[in-house]
């Protein structure tokens, strides 16, 4: 579970991050990932205790926020959820989509108190 180790570094990202606004206390980590991300929702939410514990963050709410895994076809350019049509173009059934989202993971928002 690598997810640990992620976000052990999100944390201390946040804290510099908290340190050089002046921010004391913060009420909420808004996390995006993609749907396709290496990096597993659930793991997160299940280390996240852990990885706050004795830290700046350790009374904030984690919010995780989903990225869909979208495509673009690159026959006819049409947009569509790589997953639920399985890669495959729903418009002209071309199965090389160009990825557009779904692989990140990004700290969406710091809620300060």
């Amino acid at each position: 579970m690598h997810e640990l180790g992620i976000v052990i570094n999100v944390v201390k990202t946040v804290e510099d991050f908290a340190q050089k606004n002046g921010l004391t206390k913060i009420d909420t980590l808004v996390l995006q990932i993609g749907a396709m991300s290496p990096v597993i929702p659930t793991f997160v939410e299940n280390c996240y205790p852990i990885a706050v514990k004795d830290t700046l963050l350790e009374d904030t709410k984690l919010q995780i926020e989903i990225i869909p895994a979208n495509g673009r076809c690159n026959d006819c350019e049409h947009v569509f959820n790589v997953i639920q049509h399985r890669a495959t173009c729903p418009n002209c059934k071309a199965d090389s989509p160009e990825m557009i989202s779904g692989n990140e993971f990004l700290i969406k928002e710091v809620v300060a108190c």
